[in-house]
């Protein structure tokens, strides 16, 4: 049976988000790391209508897998761009791909790497954006457990707040969102809590499993331990179900692949922040199915001959 292409399914037990917030509120959607086509074409078909129906001011999109699973491309970046991403946010496979110096070089993308990769890195750590008149900093930073080994994320962290901030003239303190790209959960909430009250929301990728974890902290933090991914449903991670069994069962190195066809989810976390106060005053999920088209069977059609 034929799904239209254009249909988007609602997750099921679902908390309907609530309208769009007041003028003096900043809604900012996060959403989980784009994987692969599937991901690609889920951002572009239900990103521009949730930013309508949410309401939301600023979309941070995570970029990272969106070149076949590894990495951002020039090409996939512009995707996302064009899709309603006003930041993208990478992780540990940013360097995966050729193009990338200029992905970073391009200053209309808006491409954010790690900020706590050694110098001289090319790219920068975080950006600022000017967001109903007020300035927001987006901020990308990695995890080190279970990850490659790089420099301190919580002193990265200390020394860029310490720059936004040395002017006593700003006033309040500025409105900083986090990626924290990590491995582990207990390093993600550790960092939570370390930051909170510092910056305005915090949210983790890496992982592509959405938690249910949302909330504020008590010093005005919005936080979510991985906000999941927006990639091919049935997979694991964003890879193919079988290849992804086969290491396990025989412990050797098979090179995963990506679906390109079939149903996709969209994962993403809502944070309203007090444009005033940078404080945040509500985390809510954001979770929906793009269901796979005529395109899909085409594809799926040519693969099995």
């Amino acid at each position: 049976m034929t799904t239209h292409a254009d249909e988007e399914q609602h997750i099921p037990n679902r908390e309907p988000v609530g309208a769009p917030p007041a003028h003096d509120v900043i809604r900012v959607l996060a959403v989980g790391d784009v994987y692969g086509s599937l991901g690609r074409r889920a951002a572009k078909r239900l990103l521009p209508r949730l930013r309508a129906e949410l309401g939301a001011d600023l979309v941070v999109v995570n970029g990272e897998n969106s070149a076949g699973g590894r990495g951002i491309s020039l090409r996939t970046a512009r995707e996302l761009r064009d899709a309603g991403a006003d930041v993208i946010t990478t992780g540990n496979h940013v360097w995966a791909q050729p193009d990338i110096r200029q992905v970073l070089g391009d200053e209309d993308l808006r491409v954010v790497r790690p900020g706590n990769f050694p110098d001289p890195a090319p790219g920068t750590g975080a950006v600022t954006v000017m967001v109903k008149g007020i300035p927001v900093t987006i901020a990308n930073l990695l995890g080190r457990i279970f990850m490659e080994p790089l420099d301190d994320p919580f002193r990265a962290i200390d020394t860029l707040l310490f720059t936004l901030t040395h002017n006593p003239e700003d006033g309040d303190r500025p409105i900083v969102i986090v990626d924290f790209h990590a491995e582990a959960t207990s390093e993600k909430q550790a960092f939570a809590w370390y930051v909170d009250g510092r910056v305005s929301a915090v949210f983790g990728t890496h992982t592509h499993v959405p938690t249910a974890d949302g909330r504020v902290l008590p010093g005005g933090t919005g936080y979510v331990t991985d906000l999941g991914m927006t990639g091919p449903r049935d997979s694991i991670i964003g890879a193919t179900i079988e290849q992804t069994i086969q290491r396990f069962l025989t412990q050797r190195s098979v090179r995963l692949q990506t679906p390109d066809f079939g149903d996709a989810v969209f994962n993403g976390v809502i944070f309203d922040i007090d444009a005033r106060s940078g404080v945040c005053l509500d985390v809510q999920r954001v979770d929906r199915q793009d269901a796979g088209g005529i395109d899909d069977d085409a594809r799926a059609q040519r693969r099995a001959h």
